[in-house]
């Protein structure tokens, strides 16, 4: 069940160019192939595993929410991997919390984007695939945050955000973000 759901939330992404219709492809592929979604061991069994991100959207001031993760030594959005059998969205809702301490508060309530990313820092090697929520956030509120996954948490407008030590399709993702919001 959970895996045709999966399949469905991917299936209604609507890409955003010819690099997110290859990642949705592919993703579609390797959910039919019978292959585990599910990571069951840190950090990397199976070598391919499902990952819901989420980004605090700040509208009002144009601003998303990023964490300095420390195991990727990236800015990333916050995030975690999916449980065996456990839904996208409430995987969303589970990590919002254990992250923030906050309670989700979805924009839409299906993700927006989709990536594959082999990954890098101190786990690197193993492959991502990564559903992208949007929340909704507000930038004048401090947050507080795992200090064992991050160093630090930070809002960026999108024109501060530090793209080249980031998700590297973090840019794509703000031009949808930024497309979505301008046909609202």
């Amino acid at each position: 069940m959970i895996r045709e759901k999966i399949f469905r939330l991917v299936s209604s992404i609507d890409p955003v160019d010819d690099l997110e219709l290859a990642h949705q492809q592919e993703t579609l592929l390797w959910i039919e192939s019978g292959n585990p979604l599910f990571r069951i061991q840190k950090p990397d069994i199976p070598k391919k595993h499902l990952v819901s991100y989420f980004i605090l959207f700040d509208e009002d001031q144009q601003k998303v929410l990023l964490v300095d993760h420390k195991k990727a030594c990236l800015w990333l959005p916050t995030g975690g991997h999916v449980e065996v059998d456990e839904d996208p969205k409430e995987s969303v809702i589970r990590e919002c919390f254990e992250e923030l301490g906050i309670q989700a508060d979805f924009f839409f309530s299906d993700p927006l984007f989709i990536t594959s990313t082999v990954t890098v820092g101190l786990t690197a090697g193993h492959t991502d695939v990564s559903l992208w929520y949007i929340l909704r956030g507000d930038s004048s509120m401090i947050c507080e945050f795992d200090q064992d996954e991050f160093n630090t948490v930070q809002w960026f407008s999108f024109d501060e955000i530090p793209y080249e030590k980031s998700d590297p399709h973090m840019r794509r993702f703000i031009g949808k973000l930024k497309n979505l919001r301008s046909s609202l």
